[in-house]
């Protein structure tokens, strides 16, 4: 296929909004009374089921489990991924600021950096250590911690903690996984994550009535309700497929390294987000502590010499 620049860049702003939007979809639901857990198993389970039966129809050979050493990190990739990843992003958007909890959701690539220099001893270049701090000035200044603002330790863990579990997909996938079929990776991992999701909170645990309940949209949708099955509804398919389909078939037309980086523009779009929707604090400020820390989160991402670029399944 002849590559498209232009297509490729609206697939990926496309995906990137669908993505923004999705944060304050699944506030609203869990505003609603879903909890987070429940939530998590219902997006990934729903995910699954549409997955499997896409690949049943158009590419059964990725339905083939991996084995051996693939299949232990595709274990690890699946449960700390997947599941933990999105149970401590839904904890996070609960309880923070929407655009405060991504941006430390996208802490994860300076991790990353951090790790392979100091635990695997990989020559980094020096922009790594000036992303780090552009990147921690940039999160005070988004956060306002010189005014003393407060915000909830369980949200504030929750929110490095699924900085680590996307840290983790990338080692895990550059160490392996990344050699499969990229579908065959999102099916098992998926699979993966929807069996452990079910054995410790399964969908049930979603009340039947609550689904039917109407419920605000808070903020300035406030004056419209809708039944939490259509949030529900929402998160699993315009706020995971099309949006994880889009990113991946505008890889197409762009190096996965564009794709990332401009994704690398959510935390920004969804502190929008929260101002314009939810109307949370939004100063001239924010928006340059945001700016800084998506910057050093690109300089901390392109600072390893040689590295391997996993494409996440963008689940934010």
């Amino acid at each position: 296929m002849r590559r498209n620049p232009a297509l490729g860049f609206a697939l990926v702003a496309t995906g990137a909004s669908l993505f923004i939007v999705n944060a304050g979809v699944s506030r609203v639901a869990l505003r609603a009374g879903v909890d987070p857990a429940p939530l998590t198993t219902v997006r990934v389970t729903g995910t699954l089921v549409v997955l499997v039966l896409v690949t049943a129809l158009f590419r059964r050979e990725a339905l083939r489990p991996p084995t051996g050493r693939l299949g232990v990190l595709m274990l690890v990739h699946g449960l700390v991924g997947v599941a933990a990843l999105q149970w401590t992003y839904f904890v996070a958007i609960d309880r923070l600021p929407v655009g405060m909890a991504l941006l430390l959701e996208y802490q994860a690539p300076i991790l990353v950096a951090l790790w392979v220099r100091l635990v695997q001893k990989e020559a980094v270049r020096n922009r790594m250590w000036v992303g780090l701090g552009l990147a921690t000035l940039g999160l005070a200044a988004a956060t306002g911690i010189w005014q003393g603002a407060r915000f909830d330790t369980v949200g504030i863990v929750a929110g490095f903690a699924a900085a680590g579990c996307f840290a983790t997909y990338f080692l895990v996938g550059e160490h392996g996984v990344a050699a499969l079929d990229p579908l065959r990776v999102i099916v098992w991992s998926f699979l993966v994550a929807t069996v452990a999701l079910n054995l410790v909170v399964p969908v049930t645990r979603v009340p039947v009535e609550l689904l039917r309940e109407p419920t605000s949209l808070l903020g300035a949708l406030g004056s419209h309700q809708v039944p939490v099955w259509v949030l529900l509804a929402w998160i699993v398919v315009l706020g995971t497929l099309l949006p994880f389909g889009v990113e991946l078939f505008a890889l197409r037309h762009l190096r996965a390294t564009t794709v990332t980086m401009v994704a690398m523009l959510e935390p920004v779009g969804v502190s929008a987000l929260g101002w314009v929707w939810f109307f949370e604090r939004l100063d001239v400020v924010a928006l340059i502590g945001g700016a800084a820390v998506v910057a050093g989160i690109v300089l901390a991402q392109s600072a390893r010499r040689e590295h391997l670029v996993v494409e996440p399944p963008h689940l934010a």
